[in-house]
């Protein structure tokens, strides 16, 4: 059975530094993480949308799908994340994936429970912090990823060097515009222990969203997504026509109330559930112009082992070790 190890791997028990991507309504069900985890990879539950009674559902079926390492993404900002963090320490979750809040909040609780704890980071002060509180690990997102990139918008090549060398003590987990396995090579390359996968697992037979987000995903080419809201909780997405109203918006500078109006007025989950893909949050990253198919989340798992192997044999052979000359005293 094919193991790639590195110190994500060892630290998460998981064979493959295959990290997928906690998104919202893509995976606040179980199908995908639990497909991603059968295959080698770490699945991820995203539980920043989900009410409790469906979060307590999803977790139980994750867990009866698998015997394998998975994890639960909790956004900390999301309304009722005590009550959240109070159902997730019922379920003793393998490993916790928090973001947008500080760890002090939650990580004794888990490692109590003996949960791992990875935070999410988009920046050096903000990965010191988190190692300075003890997590076990951290996920480094940069300017490519979907979702919610970091406002700085420091790519995921510069942003994960910086953090690798500024703690290098704490294993860590590259987010950002990888799609395949030569991305996979080209994070391990940087010091990264594991890649994460968000925009290529939305194009997953099991990830639960419209199959018109999906095709909107499919159609997009690495230069159709824009970033907006700034201010406002900042979000990459395929370009529709919601976007092009919010960039008309601030480039006119128009008014943080009239901008948040429109900034809400949309939503993801109108494109990932309902399909309206034109006026929706198609939240997806620029690797969505590496994607073109529709797969099986488990074939996604090993299409990347298998791209990993040839971006490798590409590489020129290692350089000779160089041996100092013999010094002898006269």
């Amino acid at each position: 059975m094919t193991s790639i190890p590195t110190p994500v791997t060892r630290l998460l028990g998981v064979r493959l530094p295959v990290i997928q991507a906690g998104m919202s309504w893509a995976s606040s069900s179980s199908a995908l993480p639990v497909a991603v985890s059968r295959a080698g990879g770490l699945g991820v539950v995203a539980a920043g949308p989900m009410r409790l009674r469906d979060l307590a559902r999803v977790l139980d079926e994750t867990a009866d799908g698998t015997d394998q390492p998975w994890a639960v993404n909790l956004p900390l900002h999301r309304a009722g994340a005590d009550d959240t963090i109070d159902l997730l320490l019922s379920r003793r979750p393998p490993v916790l994936i928090a973001s947008q809040g500080g760890p002090r909040r939650y990580l004794e609780r888990f490692h109590d429970v003996g949960t791992i704890c990875l935070h999410v980071v988009a920046g050096v002060e903000h990965a010191r912090k988190a190692a300075d509180a003890g997590v076990d690990g951290l996920v480094v997102v940069g300017a490519e990823a979907g979702g919610h990139p970091p406002p700085a918008m420091v790519t995921t090549q510069v942003l994960v060097r910086a953090v690798v060398s500024a703690v290098p003590e704490l294993p860590v987990i590259a987010s950002g515009g990888v799609a395949d396995g030569a991305g996979l090579a080209a994070m391990l390359a940087l010091g990264a222990g594991a890649a994460q996968f968000g925009t290529r697992f939305l194009a997953s037979e099991e990830a639960t969203v419209h199959p018109g987000y999906k095709a909107a995903v499919l159609a997009a080419g690495v230069e159709d997504t824009r970033t907006v809201g700034r201010g406002l909780g900042l979000i990459r997405a395929v370009e529709n026509d919601f976007t092009r109203r919010m960039q008309d918006l601030e480039e006119s500078a128009a008014g943080l109330d009239v901008r948040r109006e429109e900034f809400q007025a949309a939503s993801l989950k109108d494109a990932a559930l309902h399909g309206r893909i034109r006026d929706g949050k198609v939240e997806a990253g620029q690797s969505a112009g590496l994607v073109d198919t529709v797969l099986p989340a488990a074939d996604i798992v090993t299409r990347i082992v298998t791209e990993y192997r040839t971006a490798l044999s590409r590489l020129p052979l290692p350089l000779p070790v160089e041996v100092s000359p013999a010094v002898t005293s006269g």
